[in-house]
C-alpha cells in the first residue's frame, strides 16, 4: 500500500516520477512505494498473467476441439431407436455455414471422460514438488518451464492423437504433469513480491490470466475447428503452443525470482517491498514439517473447498461445451463462444471483488479470517446457485447461459477468498502448501469429467445433466460449510519450520 508524503498533497503529487522517493518516510514512518511509471512487479505481475492465459488456452481448447474430432455417428448409443421425453427440441442453427463436422475418432462418452481427465492425472503428480522446488531453486525458472514444456507437448498433441488413443492419453498426462508446477511456482514467488495489503487484488490479476485464456481460448478454438486448413482442429493447439513458445523468451529476459535479484529494479520499490515481506531464506535448510502440515485443520479447510469449487469449476470447463451440443444444441462456433461467457464474467467480477476486498483489508473494516471466509462463500455459493438455476432453466437456452454467466461469475471472488489463506498460515512455505491443496483440487479436475462420463455415457438426456449439476452444486457448498468452520488467518505455530 503506498505511503505518502503528508506534508505534500495529492494534487500536488506528480503521476510520475523516473526518480525515487526518500528511502524512509521523514518522521521515521514506513518506507513508501516507487514512483515510476512501470514498477518491476507489474512487469512480473503482467508476465505471469500471460502464462496463465496460455496454459488454461492449451488447457481448454481440448473442450471445444473434442466435439470436432470425434465422429458421433461411429459412437453407439444405447439410447437409439427409443423415444426420450426429456431431451430438448432441436432448433436450426444460426449459423449455417460452418456445420459441425463428423470427426476421425470414434471415442464413445466415457472415453472423452478420460482423455479430458488425463491432463489432471499429470497435474496433481507435480504441484507438491513444484512448489518446493520453486522455495529452493526460485520460482522463475519452474514457473517458466513448466509453461515453455507445456506449449511444445501442445504442439504435437496432434501427431499424438492420429498415431492412436494412448500416444494421445501420454501426451494430455505429460501436459498436465509440466503444468502442475505452475500454480504453487508462482505463489512461492508473490510471497516475495507482494507486500499483504496488495496481494488479493494482485493475485487476481495474475491469477486471472486463467480465465483470459478460457474466453479466448474457447471461442477462438471453435473458429479454428470450423475452418478446413490442416482439419481444422490441429490449428488451435499449433497456435496456442507457439505462443508459449515465445513467451518463454520474453519471461527469462524480464522476470527475477525476487526483488533483491532483479538487476534493474527501482531501488526505493526494492526497499518498500523488503519492508513489508518476509525475506526469502537463501539457504533454506528447514525442511517442511509434513505431519504439521497434514494435520493442520486450517490446511484441510483449504484443501476440502478448493475441491468443492474446482468440482464444480472442472465440470464447467471440461463438460459444458458437450452439454451445450449435445442437449442444447447449439452449432460448435456458437457452443464456443457461449462456453467462454462464464468465465469472462468471473475474470471481470474477479478484479473488481478482489479491489474491494483489499479496501476493506486496508481500512480496517473487516478481518483477513473475516474476508477469507465472506468472499470464499460468495465464489462457493453462486457457481452453486447457477448450477441450480440451470437445472430449472431446462432446455430455455438463454436462461440458462443468463444463470450459468450471471451468478457463475461470482466465482471471481475466489481470489480474495482461500487463494491467498496460504501465506497467511506459513510465507515461508507458500509455494509447498499451495501445491498441497491445488494437487488435492485437482484430482477433482480428473475425477468430474470421469464421473460426468459414468453419469451421461450412451444415456445423454437432460435429467442426467441436472444430475451432473446437482452432484456439483452439493460438493461445492458442503466443502465451503468446513471452510467456514477451520478457517485460520493465524501463522501457524510450525511455520518456522518446526513441529
Amino acid at each position: 500500500m503506498e505511503v505518502l508524503d503528508p506534508s505534500v498533497s495529492r494534487d500536488d503529487q506528480p503521476l510520475c516520477l523516473n526518480d525515487s522517493l526518500q528511502k524512509v518516510h521523514p518522521s521515521g514512518g514506513p518506507i513508501a512505494d516507487s514512483r515510476s511509471c512501470v514498477k518491476s512487479r507489474q512487469i512480473f505481475g503482467f508476465m505471469g498473467f500471460l502464462g496463465f492465459a496460455l496454459v488454461y488456452a492449451m488447457r481448454v481448447n481440448l473442450s471445444v476441439a473434442i466435439v470436432s474430432m470425434v465422429n458421433s455417428t461411429a459412437v453407439p448409443n444405447p439410447d437409439n431407436g427409443t423415444i426420450v421425453i426429456d431431451d430438448c427440441p432441436k432448433t436450426t442453427p444460426v449459423n449455417q455455414t460452418f456445420p459441425p463436422s463428423e470427426g476421425e475418432f470414434d471415442w464413445d462418452e466415457k472415453t472423452q471422460g478420460i482423455i479430458l481427465g488425463a491432463f489432471f492425472l499429470g497435474y496433481v503428480m507435480t504441484n507438491v514438488p513444484g512448489g518446493r522446488v520453486a522455495e529452493k531453486v526460485g520460482g522463475k525458472l519452474v514457473y517458466g518451464l513448466g509453461v515453455f514444456l507445456t506449449a511444445v507437448l501442445t504442439v504435437i498433441s496432434p501427431f499424438a492423437a492420429y498415431w492412436g488413443l494412448y500416444p494421445f492419453l501420454i501426451i494430455r498426462i505429460a501436459e498436465g504433469f509440466t503444468e502442475g508446477v505452475t500454480f504453487p511456482a508462482m505463489h512461492s514467488m508473490l510471497a516475495h513480491w507482494v507486500p499483504p495489503l496488495e496481494r488479493s487484488k494482485f493475485a487476481a490479476l495474475v491469477y486471472a490470466g486463467s480465465n483470459f485464456g478460457t474466453v479466448i481460448s474457447l471461442p477462438l478454438s471453435g473458429w479454428l475447428c470450423s475452418l478446413e486448413l490442416w482439419g481444422g482442429w490441429p490449428l488451435s493447439f499449433y497456435l496456442f503452443g507457439g505462443l508459449g513458445i515465445i513467451w518463454y523468451a520474453f519471461w527469462l529476459m524480464l522476470v527475477y525470482d525476487t526483488p533483491a535479484k532483479h538487476p534493474r529494479i527501482d531501488p526505493q520499490e526494492k526497499a518498500y517491498i523488503e519492508s513489508l515481506v518476509e525475506p526469502k531464506d537463501e539457504n533454506n535448510t528447514a525442511g517442511v514439517p509434513w505431519l504439521s502440515v497434514f494435520t493442520s485443520l486450517p490446511m484441510w479447510a483449504i484443501a476440502i473447498t478448493q475441491c468443492g469449487q474446482s468440482w464444480a469449476f472442472y465440470t464447467l470447463l471440461t463438460e459444458l461445451p458437450t452439454y451445450m451440443d449435445r442437449i442444447l444444441h447449439f452449432d460448435v462456433q456458437q457452443d464456443a463462444f457461449l462456453s467462454a461467457l462464464p468465465y469472462l464474467t468471473a475474470w471481470i467480477t474477479g478484479l473488481i471483488i478482489s479491489s474491494f476486498a483489499d479496501a476493506l483489508l486496508a481500512r480496517n473494516i473487516v478481518s483477513p479470517l473475516t474476508s477469507f471466509k465472506m468472499w470464499n462463500t460468495v465464489a462457493s455459493l453462486g457457481p452453486s446457485l447457477s448450477f441450480l438455476g440451470a437445472i430449472w432453466a431446462g432446455c430455455d437456452r438463454l436462461t440458462v447461459m443468463m444463470m450459468l454467466s450471471g451468478l457463475g461469475s461470482l466465482y471471481g471472488a475466489v481470489y480474495a477468498g482461500n487463494q491467498m489463506n496460504h501465506i497467511a498460515l506459513a510465507p515461508r512455505y507458500a509455494g509447498t502448501l499451495y501445491g498441497i491443496t491445488n494437487a488435492a483440487a485437482n484430482a477433482c479436475g480428473f475425477l468430474a469429467p470421469y464421473v460426468v462420463g459414468q453419469i451421461v455415457n450412451g444415456h445423454e438426456t437432460l435429467a442426467r445433466w441436472h444430475t451432473v449439476f446437482l452432484l456439483a452444486a452439493v460438493i461445492n457448498i458442503g466443502a465451503n460449510c468446513f471452510y467456514l468452520l477451520f478457517a485460520s488467518a493465524k501463522e501457524q505455530p510450525w511455520s518456522n519450520g518446526h513441529s
